[in-house]
């Protein structure tokens, strides 16, 4: 069915394409063809009209994941599914977890495979202990090191990052210049939106160089520091299976396809209007509820606070694969340390 959609998709396109020349996608006149069109989200300008598409489509850095095959297939029970709530948002459930708040900046790398990954990661430590333990995940050292991930700023595969996860561990890491952690990200955020004074989003950024040692400034060694999965999985292609998921364990990866409408989106919940292929992108998946009827996802992005009008989070529509959003999601369980 997957493929069929995504057939039918790149035909229409094509066909679209063909008959009528489609408005540049960061134009006004795009984002007027996109509202003039949908009910269920706005489009609205993100990204300056001079960006390079070149650069937006560095953002998408998820290759199609044949690791994905490896991983065994949790399944939940059918109780469990029975008792889920319509809405759900993981920081009602747990309060004591800061991280389930925080919305990255991947600057201009293609890390998405590896901030959907670390960021779900560090939500797991805090979930999985009820609250009582915070580790934030680096991924500056994920993207770096993790050779059998792809290729670092030029795209990598999820579930490949929870397996390294697992077998190698990763060493803490804070944002750019934060000085938390071993490892802080190395690459600049860039600009996403308009508001901010950010440097723009036009140099091609190089994968950072694997550094096993922590910053000077941190007192633990780069060994000591790493922290590793105890199970890692993915979660079936199924509504259900994955909201039983997010309600018993917390927030999953999930990688998906980006069209040129995607990267418009303001708020509301998002369904492909119109628009081409731009690439994969990997997200974290936290919740989910219904906007005026329609089934969404909730979704922390990697673009920063103020990419759309939801301070980096999106919606998109829940139940029906779109985009292949439920045929990919990968999580795990932390190995918990005692101190």
């Amino acid at each position: 069915m997957v493929l069929l959609y995504m057939l039918l998709v790149a035909l229409i396109d094509d066909v679209v394409g063909h008959t009528t020349k489609l408005p540049h996608p960061l134009s006004d006149e795009f984002i007027n063809l996109i509202n003039s069109k949908q009910t269920t989200w706005r489009a609205g300008r993100n990204f300056h009209v001079n960006t390079p598409m070149e650069h937006i489509k560095r953002l998408m850095g998820t290759i199609t994941d044949d690791n994905l095959k490896r991983l065994p297939v949790v399944m939940h029970t059918q109780e469990l599914i029975d008792s889920l709530p319509d809405n759900f948002d993981p920081r009602d459930k747990w309060p004591n977890c800061p991280t389930l708040n925080e919305i990255r900046d991947q600057g201009g790398c293609g890390s998405c495979w590896a901030f959907g990954a670390v960021e779900a990661m560090t939500d797991r430590v805090c979930t999985y202990s009820n609250g009582t333990k915070n580790f934030h995940f680096s991924a500056d050292d994920l993207v770096s090191c993790c050779s059998n991930c792809g290729d670092g700023c030029n795209g990598g595969f999820p579930a490949a990052a929870w397996e390294y996860w697992k077998e190698v561990g990763i060493v803490s890491g804070g944002p750019y210049n934060s000085n938390q952690g071993c490892r802080p990200y190395e690459i600049p955020p860039c600009e996403h939106s308009l508001s901010g004074n950010r440097k723009s989003c036009n140099d091609e950024v190089q994968t950072p160089k694997c550094k096993r040692t922590c910053e000077d400034s941190y007192n633990i060694d780069y060994k000591n520091d790493k922290r590793y999965g105890k199970h890692i999985y993915s979660v079936e292609s199924d509504e259900n299976q994955i909201r039983a998921e997010l309600f018993k364990n917390g927030p999953v990866e999930a990688g998906f396809t980006v069209y040129s409408d995607f990267i418009t989106y303001k708020d509301g919940v998002y369904t492909h209007t119109q628009g081409n292929i731009l690439g994969g992108h990997a997200v974290k998946i936290i919740g989910w509820g219904i906007d005026n009827g329609t089934k969404y996802w909730l979704i922390a992005n990697s673009w920063n606070t103020d990419w759309g009008n939801l301070n980096g989070f999106f919606k998109i529509l829940r139940g029906e694969n779109h985009c292949d959003i439920e045929s990919s999601v990968v999580a795990g369980e932390p190995l918990l340390l005692n101190n």
